[in-house]
């Protein structure tokens, strides 16, 4: 019987292989970030959490993983099941919250060390882009190459993610681990999961190694599955949400072209109205004018001794 391995986008999963193992956590890291050759990460050391979630609620989960390295850098790494609209705010919001709190009263600014925000959705945020990849940092609108350091947000999309379009190794191995571990059904698909990833570095067999259902305890398999039943829960809420704000949407966009559209019409039809009354009561002067000139010219004839028959067939009367 092959081995049971569990989701390492598990919360309680994510944070025992990322939050425990700083070794595995460099390797990752130096995947998934856009970091210069020269400016790897080495080393690195656990900050505290603010934070932790003592049931599986994702409204509670703030931030999974944060940590330095020995340049002062640091990194906060948050695996989210959902998105929401509020979800891109509070992400900046604890990276700025991590910049300016380097600073002791009284240090210089010029100490404070870039924020690194690395966020794992397995959800789509952007449906205007294929990319699964999203790198977000301070530039200058007019010169993107001029760049103001200190903050750099990375959004990755799970479920836009494909192999065969990320040339870097490393990276699509981890993200291979991440999409593929305890999901594979089969021994086969699972073995070669194995290879693949052994192939790639010692740390991503150690991470699917920490992944297996032998290193919880019975308390933490039950925690594991109740997390699951709450992303379950969430996202029929949200679905449903989205279906009746998508529903009322309509009902509103209806109401208010219907209220648009009357408004309009009177508004077109006043200033039809208007210019019908216009061009009508110009013709109408018109023919009025030409009537009462034949009708003088017509008493003039008659007052000139023609017969008033003779004079009206004459004027067109």
């Amino acid at each position: 019987m092959p081995r049971r391995y569990l989701d390492p986008r598990n919360d309680l999963v994510f944070k025992r292989i990322f939050g425990e193992h700083p070794h595995i956590l460099v390797s990752f890291l130096n995947a998934m970030l856009p970091l210069d050759p020269d400016a790897m990460i080495e080393s690195l050391e656990y900050l505290p959490i603010e934070q932790v979630p003592q049931v599986p609620l994702l409204k509670n989960s703030i931030v999974d993983v944060r940590c330095k390295d020995k340049m002062g850098r640091q990194f906060i790494v948050e695996m989210q099941m959902l998105w929401t609209d509020a979800f891109m705010h509070r992400v900046l919001f604890n990276a700025s919250k991590a910049y300016v709190r380097q600073l002791e009263k009284g240090e210089q600014f010029e100490l404070l060390q870039p924020v690194f925000g690395l966020s794992l959705l397995d959800d789509v945020f952007d449906e205007e882009s294929d990319e699964y990849f999203h790198h977000y940092r301070m530039v200058n609108v007019d010169r993107p190459a001029c760049v103001i350091e200190g903050l750099q947000l990375v959004f990755i999309e799970l479920p836009k993610f494909k192999a065969a379009n990320v040339p870097h190794r490393l990276r699509r191995m981890w993200l291979r681990f991440l999409r593929e571990t305890g999901n594979v059904k089969d021994t086969a698909s699972q073995e070669k999961l194995q290879t693949d990833l052994a192939a790639a570095g010692p740390e991503l067999t150690e991470a699917m190694d920490l992944a297996g259902e032998a290193a919880f305890s019975l308390g933490e398999l039950e925690w594991y599955d109740r997390y699951w039943d709450a992303v379950s829960v969430e996202r029929t809420l949200k679905s449903g949400v989205y279906a009746e704000g998508k529903a009322a949407g309509y009902a509103d966009g209806r109401q208010e072209g219907r209220q648009e559209g009357r408004q309009e019409g009177r508004q077109e039809g006043r200033q039809e109205g208007r210019q019908e009354g216009r061009q009508e009561g110009r013709q109408e002067g018109r023919q009025e004018g030409r009537d009462e000139a034949k009708r003088e010219i017509l008493a003039r004839l008659v007052s000139q001794g023609m017969a008033e028959a003779d004079a009206r067939t004459l004027l067109g009367l």
